[in-house]
């Protein structure tokens, strides 16, 4: 299956081989917001039993950055023409260096984006012009997938979809990675409406056995969660790192999972990597109660040294390793009206109070991508110990410095991990 661009019409807007056919318009299925606050019980048990700890600790930042030039946010099903999409990969590339370099973490390492592309909308031109900007040392590239809205998605569909996209990434473009010098490209994934394997019963995704897919493809890490507190796709285990413990051919088995541990290795893949999510009882937030705080980076929410209080608050660790912290959060940067948040007044004056109080805070930053954050947490349940810098390539490392050693990767394309599960090598 190719996955070139093709103009609509001639007005730019894109078009790619494996978009769903519109012959049967999806429909979100009725839900109870009540239902959606499965995850109260739980947090409610974090905030008795967890607590950050006291003394100096490590905080493990990584950007989820749901990367789409083609999203016009008043219309999730329109796509923006594809000149305006190239204007704005370009002035991301040129602009966000400029605003973020000069703040740096305990390594000299400056805050990265982990941009999860999306599948659907792949277009050679603007993903290599993305992959020279992270191969220019400002972030890295992996998958985001957003089907089954349009019609239904089907096992089959999503497996051609992922390993085209994946092998394209990682021969035509030189990103993803590779496990201790394996020949098949790993990467971490995003899923689109946050529908992880099927979780919404039917709308953004319709593919039960997902996980399965994912895994059997070569997905390390799935970094969806959180959705929203009213979202029909956010699960009741929240604030954690773990492995799934429900068989992967059930609708949505992140549901049920074992807290990852030290001295625990890893076995069950995709780890699940979560991001915050907490109440906010903050009196000056426009509903005058407070607020859903879901680790997102918005115009109506940017970052700021209060929700990293918050961020701290959940605690989000190795069982055994509690001074690494891991926070992931996320964002949609390709929003015209979040550029303050991600990269504008905002965001600058969050990481100039970040860094600059550090030490007083007794805190050791350290700015990871998707990939080098999982590293990391692989090597916490391996007990390993130490300064975290050090595993940022632990088990994972680029398609471009394998490449180095190894020469043509082209002939991994297509193949598949013989056990969907265990994935040590």
């Amino acid at each position: 299956m190719q996955l070139e661009a093709k103009s609509n019409g001639g007005n730019g807007t894109q078009r790619t081989s494996a978009a769903p056919s519109r012959r049967t318009k999806k429909v979100p299925p009725p839900f109870s917001r009540l239902s959606c606050l499965r995850w109260i019980p739980s947090y409610a048990w974090q905030r008795f039993t967890r607590r950050k700890p006291r003394g100096p600790v490590h905080l493990i930042f990584a950007l989820a950055d749901h990367f789409e030039p083609a999203i016009i946010p008043e219309n999730g099903r329109a796509r923006a023409p594809y000149d305006e999409q190239e204007r704005r990969l370009e002035a991301w590339c040129r602009d966000y260096p400029k605003a973020i370099h000069q703040w740096r973490d305990n390594s000299g390492r400056p805050l990265v984006h982990s941009y999860f592309y999306p599948a659907e909308q792949y277009d050679k031109a603007l993903v290599e012009r993305l992959a020279q900007h992270c191969h220019s040392g400002w972030g890295e590239v992996e998958i985001h997938l957003h089907h089954g809205i349009e019609a239904e998605a089907t096992a089959e569909s999503t497996r051609r979809e992922l390993v085209t996209f994946r092998d394209a990434l990682a021969n035509d473009h030189g990103c993803l990675s590779y496990l201790d010098g394996s020949a098949l490209p790993r990467y971490a994934f995003v899923h689109g409406n946050f529908a992880l394997a099927n979780s919404t019963g039917g709308y953004g995704c319709g593919v039960d056995d997902e996980m399965e897919i994912l895994a059997s493809t070569g997905c390390y890490a799935d970094l969806t969660l959180p959705a929203a507190a009213f979202h029909r796709a956010q699960i009741a285990k929240i604030n954690s790192l773990y492995e799934c413990t429900l068989p992967f051919d059930q609708r949505a088995p992140h549901r049920k999972g074992r807290d990852l541990r030290q001295g625990s290795p890893l076995r069950i893949f995709p780890m699940m990597i979560q991001g915050p999510l907490m109440l906010d009882f903050d009196r000056s937030s426009r509903s005058g109660f407070g607020r859903f705080e879901t680790a997102a980076l918005t115009d109506a929410n940017p970052p700021s040294m209060r929700r990293l209080q918050l961020w701290k608050q959940a605690a989000i660790s190795v069982q055994g390793r509690p001074d690494w912290l891991f926070i992931k959060i996320h964002c949609h940067s390709m929003y015209p009206n979040h550029r303050s948040a991600v990269l504008g007044d905002d965001m600058q004056r969050f990481l100039s109070e970040l860094t600059a109080g550090a030490a007083e805070r007794q805190e050791t930053l350290h700015f990871v991508t998707a990939r080098e954050m999982a590293n990391i947490i692989w090597a916490a349940t391996d007990g390993r110990e130490g300064d975290p810098d050090q595993y940022r390539d632990y088990r994972l490392r680029l398609a471009s410095a394998v490449k180095r050693q190894t020469g043509n990767l082209r002939h991994v394309a297509q193949q598949e991990i013989a056990s969907p599960v265990d994935l040590r090598g």
